[in-house]
């Protein structure tokens, strides 16, 4: 079986520059990752129709994660000049809008790592952990305050899930030499996954190399609470189903979800639970969020009988009252915490594309092929908020870094960035100048999502809502009384903000780009 190999170069040219706001960037090393040929055993991929509406398997996935071990000054916060006036400002559309409950930013030890789920984070306020209150998800006895490590050596591993692992014969060495401000990558593309160095001249060659045989790796995750200079936690999801725990430096590890006794779907999504040494959570492709123990073992999971809905405070929940539902199989304040899964969740029929944790680390934003957008408190295991798309499905979403937005991506080409086909980064300047509501648009009160419960927000009604109800994150209603209301229509095109781009292809077609709230 051949196996490419990385391949680094550095290329030259006003081609490879970009210009903006606050300089020139200059593209150094150009690194293209190989990616490796399908294993012998794997059935071969048949073409499928591009006009069919079937979903097809998830055999493929590319993530990267940047990590640094040691000590790393804070990226600048490009924003405004004053960036402290611009972070605690509201972008507001009219003078009499009120200020965000959320005023004070706090650095969340993010200067210190920069991996895919937190590059220079910053944190609002504090957030209890999950499942506080609930003694059985605590480590007791003697061991409990030693970090474990996992059990078995993937070097040597005669599993039929692994194909090979390639180890750099100097791989001590090179750990030994790495400064201590130096950047590593992980990378997974397809049935490789990778750990790079990318502080070392020889960037292309990879300090360790995994291939498996029955699996793809579609997402992976960096645990930023337990790093350190001899430690890395680290969890990988595949298209089986299965997760691995893998420590690289030990060359160690565990895998969970063996032969899909909890969930058999793909893995979409995977991240350390904000905070935690052992919790993560799993997106699988049945619609379903599963949080697990990497130090637990695993066991045949069926619903739980006390299992619940909720959906948040609303009574009456609309149309779409069967898909607004969040349905707990297992909340994570259950007795039964012997054995993996700590808590599952249950969100729709179809597959979840991402999540993502809000800068206090209190809500989840959760994105699926249904073309909603979730707000959840998953501290309280319950739906705050459903958004839905103008049509197809939400791929992509993340949090603005003070916690006011939440911006998406999707099938309905509603964008914040995007490559163009010259692969070009397509630039949005989202700010009080850029941004002009159409005249049809009433004056609104904004503050932040993740602190909704804090500040509640009133909106004013739309030609959307019925004469009941007022719009999204409304805590009054027009006669009167409290009530919140989970599920929100699609905003019309007249009364959507289009904001212009600062940088665009040279084959420019036509992008409009949509803020989420």
């Amino acid at each position: 079986m051949i196996e490419t190999n990385n391949i680094l170069k550095t290329p030259a040219g006003p081609e490879y520059q970009l210009l903006v706001g606050e300089g020139t960037y200059v593209l150094q090393d150009d690194l293209h990752l190989a990616t490796p040929p399908p294993h012998p055993s794997e059935a071969p991929v048949i073409n499928p129709n591009p006009l069919a509406t079937t979903p097809q398997p998830a055999t493929a996935g590319t993530k990267i994660s940047l990590l640094c071990l040691g000590s790393r000054h804070s990226a600048p916060l490009l924003y405004r000049v004053d960036t402290n006036r611009s972070l605690n400002a509201s972008i507001q559309e009219h003078p009499n809008e009120g200020r965000p409950s959320a005023d004070q930013l706090s650095s969340d030890g993010g200067d210190t790592s920069v991996t895919g789920s937190a590059m220079a984070t910053l944190s609002i306020g504090s957030a209890p952990a999950f499942g506080e209150g609930n003694t059985l998800l605590t480590a007791t006895g003697k061991d409990a305050a030693k970090r474990r490590k996992p059990k078995n050596n993937i070097t040597k591993s005669n599993s039929s899930f692994i194909s090979r692992c390639i180890v750099h014969e100097n791989l001590t060495k090179r750990l030994q030499e790495h400064p201590s401000d130096g950047l590593f990558a992980f990378v997974n593309v397809n049935r490789a996954f990778q750990w790079l160095d990318l502080a070392s001249p020889h960037k292309a060659d990879h300090l360790t190399k995994i291939l498996f045989t029955k699996g793809h790796c579609l997402c992976h995750d960096i645990n930023l609470v337990t790093k350190s200079l001899n430690h890395i936690d680290l969890i990988m999801g595949f298209s089986t189903g299965e997760i691995i725990w893998f420590e690289p430096i030990s060359q160690k590890y565990t895998r969970l979800n063996k032969n899909g006794i909890i969930n058999s779907t793909p893995v979409s999504e995977i991240r350390w639970i904000p905070g935690s040494e052992t919790l993560f959570l799993a997106a699988h492709m049945d619609g379903s969020l599963v949080v697990y123990d990497k130090e637990k073992d695993d066991a045949a999971f069926l619903p739980e009988e006390n299992g619940a809905n909720t959906n948040g405070n609303s009574d009456n929940d609309g149309p779409l009252n069967t898909e607004a539902r969040l349905h707990i199989d297992k909340s994570v304040h259950s007795k039964n915490q012997k054995f993996n899964p700590v808590s599952f969740w249950k969100l729709s029929n179809q597959r979840i594309n991402a999540f993502a944790f809000s800068p206090d680390n209190r809500n989840l934003a959760v994105v699926s092929e249904d073309g909603t957008l979730r707000i959840i408190d998953y501290l309280k295991e319950q739906l705050l908020d459903l958004y839905t798309s103008y049509y197809g499905g939400f791929l992509c979403v993340c949090w603005s870094p003070d916690g006011k937005y939440v911006l998406t991506g999707g099938q309905d080409d509603l964008v914040s960035i995007c490559v163009g086909e010259d692969r070009r980064l397509l630039l949005w300047d989202f700010s009080v100048g850029m941004l002009h509501r159409p005249k049809a648009s009433s004056v609104r009160h904004r503050g932040s999502i993740s602190s909704r419960f804090v500040n509640p927000l009133q909106r004013a009604e739309t030609q959307n809502t019925s004469t009941s109800k007022l719009r999204s994150n409304s805590v009054v209603s027009v006669d009167g009384t409290e009530e919140h209301v989970i599920e929100h229509p699609v905003e019309p095109r007249a009364t959507t903000a289009m904001l212009p781009p600062v940088l665009i292809p040279i084959h420019y077609v036509g992008w409009n780009s949509r803020k989420t709230l």
